[in-house]
């Protein structure tokens, strides 16, 4: 089998993908090299998890280690009139998307030999992370946001994993991670291509679900934008081969109180635009800066999507919506709800276009702080 290679974008650099690399030695995050793609044939369609694409998936043996994740449920709502598709990555194995990228990042490690690793994370990516190399028998260390919702703290924890909060920003917990790669391997997962090679499948997934025809328009919470760079690496891959004739357009959805994209978009820019941060329910997308922000605004404009920036009094609403049609979501993944609203009212995307929201995250996650967005008592 062809070993996958690794390019740099900054310098560019090219490394066979048979050794644990995260960054280039330039400093500059690595890609993937376009992958070979999938065919309906390839598909093996007894399998019901993301491993049903294995051929398309650059890895050089079959997975050692697997919890079932992907081929999770689309199901049809109507939201203000229009019938939408959602897609339940709440449904996977840790309550996130985040396994989707995981599950191939870690067997990419097992390949490479890797042992102990750490991470850090807002929350999602770290449970995801913990849980899968607690299967995988890998010592595993995860930095979080000291204020981090404790429902993820737990989920952490309770993989054995060592969970080490970090006071301040969502920033200072990645430098407490940089800081500390000497001790083990950085398994980052904005930083490893690997995972954004797990996020494609997402493409493919909705591709077959939906009768092996493209949505008009994909909406997902977005933080660092593996979700966005998968789907576009997922449907390039489709078009390559033949399989399909159009791409979906993406749209970028962002809480406006901590929206790097969202400034860059709105500036024209195709880098990191400077802005204020500050504290978001939408704890899971709260990046303040992105590491490669410049290929993910230019998937959203090849697309001829865009960024929708939600402020924080729509969340709640749309959680309640959600939750009405029994799709229970962290806030997080709420603001996928709000985006709707406002393409729909705004007339960016129409009814009789097929259109698909990404849930993101469960809302077993942060419980209690629906509860409090809510209003529903602790009597019940």
């Amino acid at each position: 089998m062809t070993i996958a290679s690794y390019r740099c974008p900054a310098c560019r650099r090219v490394y066979p993908a048979d050794r644990p690399l995260w960054r280039c030695d330039c400093g500059g995050h690595l890609n993937l090299a376009p992958g070979r793609g999938i065919g309906r044939g390839d598909i093996v369609t007894t399998n019901p998890s993301l491993w049903r694409y294995a051929a398309a998936l650059a890895l050089s043996a079959p997975p050692r280690i697997s919890l079932g994740e992907g081929w999770t449920p689309l199901v049809v709502r109507e939201w203000q009139g229009a019938n939408i598709h959602f897609k339940l990555e709440s449904q996977m194995p840790t309550g996130s998307f985040k396994d989707r990228g995981t599950a191939v990042m870690l067997n990419h490690l097992l390949e490479t030999g890797v042992r102990p690793i750490h991470e850090d994370s807002s929350g999602n990516a770290g449970a995801s992370i913990a849980t899968y190399a607690a299967a995988a028998g890998i010592p595993c260390r995860i930095y979080v946001p000291a204020a981090a919702p404790r429902a993820k703290l737990v989920q952490i924890a309770a993989s054995g994993a060592d969970v080490r909060p970090i006071p301040g920003t969502r920033q200072d917990v990645t430098e407490a991670a940089l800081a500390a790669i000497g001790e083990s391997f950085y398994a980052s997962h904005n930083w490893q291509p690997f995972f954004v090679e797990g996020t494609k499948t997402l493409a493919f997934e909705l591709w077959e679900q939906l009768g092996f025809r493209v949505p008009d328009n994909i909406l997902v919470p977005t933080g660092y934008g593996s979700n966005i760079l998968g789907l576009e690496r997922g449907f390039d891959e489709l078009a390559r081969g033949g399989e399909i004739a159009a791409r979906p357009r993406l749209f970028a959805v962002q809480a406006a109180n901590c929206a790097a994209f969202a400034a860059a978009w709105s500036a024209g820019a195709d880098r990191f635009v400077p802005f204020a941060a500050q504290p978001t329910l939408a704890d899971g997308i709260a990046t303040p800066k992105p590491v490669r922000i410049a290929e993910v605004l230019a998937a959203l404009r090849r697309s001829r999507g865009g960024v929708v920036a939600v402020a924080e009094k729509e969340i709640a609403p749309a959680l309640a919506a959600l939750g009405r049609l029994g799709l229970f979501v962290e806030p997080t993944a709420a603001t996928a709800g709000a985006a709707l609203t406002r393409l729909l009212s705004d007339g960016t995307i129409t009814a009789d276009q097929t259109s698909v929201a990404v849930l993101t995250g469960s809302g077993l996650k942060a419980a209690d702080r629906i509860g409090e967005l809510l209003g529903i008592g602790s009597g019940i």
